[in-house]
């Protein structure tokens, strides 16, 4: 897509962060555009800046872990544009904490919202957009989509997929002239960590200012992607240095993982291995008992450092 001016773009999580930011970018190319996300007053602060910049801003307000609001949102979507030619599936949310100790409904919040609705979206608005010269997907997956490190592992899972889904389309409908975009950018100053849900236990790590990017560099990179047609882009050094790591030395991820593990388990007295001492009863028979600085309500559960 190498003219935005009068085109129509859909954009998920357009109330704040990478989607408000997009949406502006995009205002600034000419492009109409719809905002969607679940935060009414968040998406009417962000049209009114959209339209002050001499574009239409529609609003839908949707819950995109209900699939009903999904269909009802792209009928409305088609009835009033006849299609789109811009698709930027941009919302997610994170979890944060061990994956042994997340509930069904956990996992099933976080992939609803980060893969579920993608895909829904996509392949609802597919057909109309086949019909549109020039038209193109943007879905945002991350440095989580393509290297994995511990307690974020739905949010991983969710990424990949989205990776995956993104080079499938990419692979069966390029011929057709559709472009298709995976954006993978580094940590970036939204308020993605700090509404992440988390896991008993768990305090969710907010990334340093400095290895961060910002939303509107997220943008300005997203639209040169969509120009250009890439396949894949990945924003900051940070993220370009753990993409690099994983191609070519995944070993040392694999060592510091398990590096990270052996000097909890020897700095902390719950993470090692409870040593059990017998000691006689009156009856004569043996009782297993914790040591004394192993207190008995810890056994058991599961233990991990925040």
């Amino acid at each position: 897509m190498r003219q935005f001016a009068g085109k129509q773009a859909l954009i998920t999580g357009a109330a704040a962060g990478i989607g408000r930011a997009i949406a502006l970018e995009l205002a600034r190319y000419g492009t109409h555009c719809v905002l969607a996300d679940i935060d009414a007053d968040g998406l009417a602060t962000a049209a009114r800046e959209v339209e002050s910049l001499g574009v239409n801003a529609g609003i839908e307000v949707c819950d995109l872990t209900n699939s009903q609001q999904i269909t009802a949102m792209c009928r409305r979507v088609l009835d009033a544009h006849g299609g789109i030619d811009l698709l930027v599936n941009n919302a997610g949310v994170a979890f944060y904490g061990p994956t042994a100790s997340m509930s069904t409904e956990q996992w099933n919040w976080l992939l609803s919202i980060n893969l579920h609705a993608p895909i829904q979206i996509t392949r609802e608005l597919l057909p109309s957009m086949l019909d549109r010269p020039d038209a193109h997907i943007v879905n945002m997956c991350s440095i989580a989509g393509l290297v994995a490190g511990g307690r974020f592992t739905a949010y991983h899972v969710s990424k990949f997929g989205l990776i995956g889904f993104t080079e499938a389309l990419r692979a069966e409908y390029g011929r057709r002239g559709l472009g298709v975009t995976a954006i993978c950018p580094g940590p970036v100053l939204t308020g993605l960590y700090h509404a992440a849900a988390a896991g008993e236990r768990s305090k969710v790590p907010v990334p340093p200012r400095w290895a961060s990017t910002t939303p509107e560099v997220v943008a300005r990179r997203t639209i040169n992607a969509i120009r250009r047609n890439r396949r894949q882009i990945v924003i900051t050094p940070m993220a370009h240095a753990l993409f690099a790591l994983k191609r070519f030395a995944p070993g040392l991820i694999d060592f510091a993982n398990t590096f990270s593990r052996r000097r909890l388990k020897a700095a902390l007295p719950w993470a090692r291995p409870v040593q059990f001492e017998h000691k006689p009863t009156d009856a004569s028979a043996d009782e297993v008992v914790p040591p004394a600085s192993q207190p008995l309500s810890t056994l058991g559960a599961e233990r991990s450092a925040a």
